[in-house]
């Protein structure tokens, strides 16, 4: 694959991916792995730790903020408040060889949430703490002598709790909605693509897709399809350091089933996100990235971040 296919690879990955996974309380979409290093041609083993804050405070619907004031109280509909996200996340990732690879992804999540149910005039809160559905994704990127495009086929397991109740308020004992527990109960398998190339001297860039789709539904309730799709570009003419920009694509159909909540489910959501990645030492890089969005789209009534944070460690062995 010559480096001007590649280059013309990139804004495709980006356009062809019109849907992803819906949930109420989903992480960022930010592409840690190429703000580190990219995925290593190298036999070896990797290892990534990474932390996302982000603040689901703003009612939205369509495309628009919305007043809370703007909702009497009780409601023949659920006026969410926030849902606080502090999540982090492992990542084992081993090279057998340079063409073929594999990672897994472990997230623990640690989520505050309050809400006014529908027919409430008192809010209920929920506290999580907890591992959420694990993932493993393998690549092949055997292409080319460069190994500079990829390929992506991997599973989604259901290891998130699905069972998590209101601690406090009006509903305490309650179920909270499926799209707020730790995981969605379902096996969804993964697969995608992802490219490098060269804009110029110290100039390198990115592009990747990656989709998501639920293989069941369980206990009435099946996410939506879905897909993220990110591009990026990072100067590397600095010691030391490295600036980058990425742009991060998430769409989401609604969910399905009976314990789903179709109407208020499914959004394109834009983030740019500018960041740094620092050298430690010559296996060990920090990162920091912030992403704020630049479009939003939702369907019914729901909560979004006005920016979140990213900081980690990337460790090569």
């Amino acid at each position: 694959m010559t480096r001007w296919t590649r280059l013309a690879l990139l804004p495709l990955l980006l356009v062809a991916a019109p849907v992803a996974q819906a949930c109420g309380a989903c992480g960022c979409t930010l592409n840690s792995d190429w703000a580190s290093q990219g995925y290593g041609v190298r036999p070896g083993l990797r290892y990534d730790l990474r932390y996302d804050y982000f603040n689901q405070d703003q009612l939205r619907m369509g495309t628009r903020s919305v007043a809370r004031g703007a909702f009497e109280l009780p409601n023949e509909q659920e006026i969410q408040e926030k849902t606080l996200n502090r999540n982090l996340t492992a990542t084992l990732d081993y090279s057998a060889s340079p063409d073929w690879g594999v990672a897994v992804l472990l997230p623990l999540f640690n989520r505050y949430h309050a809400t006014f149910a529908e027919g409430d005039v008192d809010p209920s809160f929920s506290k999580a703490n907890g591992l959420g559905d694990i993932r493993v994704l393998g690549r092949y990127q055997g292409f080319s002598d460069d190994h500079a495009f990829g390929l992506q086929l991997g599973v989604k397991l259901p290891t998130g709790g699905t069972k998590q109740t209101f601690n406090a308020g009006a509903q305490a004992g309650e179920l909270l909605d499926r799209g707020l527990q730790l995981g969605t109960g379902t096996t969804d398998l993964l697969f995608g693509a992802y490219a490098f190339g060269e804009l110029a001297p110290n100039w390198g860039c990115f592009g990747q897709v990656l989709f998501q789709k639920p293989l069941s539904e369980k206990d009435g309730f099946k996410p939506g399809d879905g897909v993220n799709a990110n591009v990026g570009v990072r100067f590397t003419g600095h010691a030391g350091f490295t600036p980058h920009l990425q742009v991060n694509v998430r769409a989401e159909k609604r969910e399905s089933g009976l314990n789903a909540d179709v109407a208020n489910s499914g959004a394109t959501l834009a983030y740019l996100s500018p960041g740094v990645t620092f050298e430690v030492s010559r296996t060990v890089q920090a990162y920091v990235f912030g992403q704020l969005p630049v479009a939003q789209r939702v369907n019914g009534l729901q909560i979004e971040p006005r920016w979140s944070l990213s900081v980690g460690l990337h460790c090569a062995f």
